[in-house]
Order: C-alpha cells, then sequence, then structure tokens
C-alpha cells in the first residue's frame, strides 16, 4: 500500500481547522494543551515529536505517524533517530506497530528527498 505521507499530515492540519470553526473553544484548549505540552523546557521539541511518534506507531493512527515523523524531521530528526523511535513503539506496541514503524521510515525518506 502507497500512503502520501504529506497528504495525510495536511489533511491532520485541515482537519484541526475544520474542528476549530466547527468547534472553537474545544480546539482553543486543545491547541493550549498542545502549546503547553511541547513547549521546549526539559525535553527539546524533537525529543518530544519523537516520543509522539512513538505513541502514534504504537496506537496505529496513521495521521500522527504522518505528522509526527514531519514535525521530528522539521526538528532535525535523523533516519536513526526515527528508527530507534520506531524499534522501541514496536517493543512497546507489539506486531501491529511494526507495520507503522516501516511507515514512519517510508514518511522520513519521502518527506527528506522532498526537502533536499
Amino acid at each position: 500500500m502507497s500512503k502520501s505521507f504529506e497528504e495525510l499530515a495536511s489533511n491532520v492540519i485541515d482537519g484541526a481547522r475544520m474542528l476549530s470553526e466547527s468547534a472553537p473553544e474545544t480546539m482553543q484548549a486543545f491547541s493550549k494543551l498542545a502549546m503547553a505540552a511541547t513547549a521546549s523546557r526539559t525535553i527539546d521539541s524533537k525529543t518530544k515529536e519523537l516520543m509522539a511518534l512513538a505513541i502514534g506507531i504504537a496506537i496505529h493512527c496513521d495521521g500522527c505517524v504522518a505528522f509526527h515523523t514531519k514535525m521530528a524531521h522539521k526538528h532535525g530528526a535523523t533516519r536513526e533517530e526515527v528508527t530507534e523511535t520506531a524499534a522501541l513503539a514496536v517493543y512497546m506496541g507489539g506486531g501491529p506497530a511494526a507495520v507503522y514503524g516501516g511507515d514512519a521510515l517510508r514518511a522520513y525518506d519521502r518527506l527528506a528527498a522532498a526537502h533536499t
């Protein structure tokens, strides 16, 4: 199966925008939560994106894998770091996480190729 990881990541953003228009209070609260959780204090942004990617892999979320791989790449994550993240997620999430871990590597390769 071929996935457009750029499209999946874009769909996450588009969906959040649509929800913001329909449920502004909820999405404003969610945005504040996201900003507080992702703020770089003790843990840097790249590491937090890799953590979010691991969770996305373990819970089998296509949009999460695409979006957080894109954000990890944006924050300077290497392919090796994405590989270790995927390996940890497989350990925690079992066989189904292996499928999504492979997707994270495919997403990274496509995103990296598109930005070189």
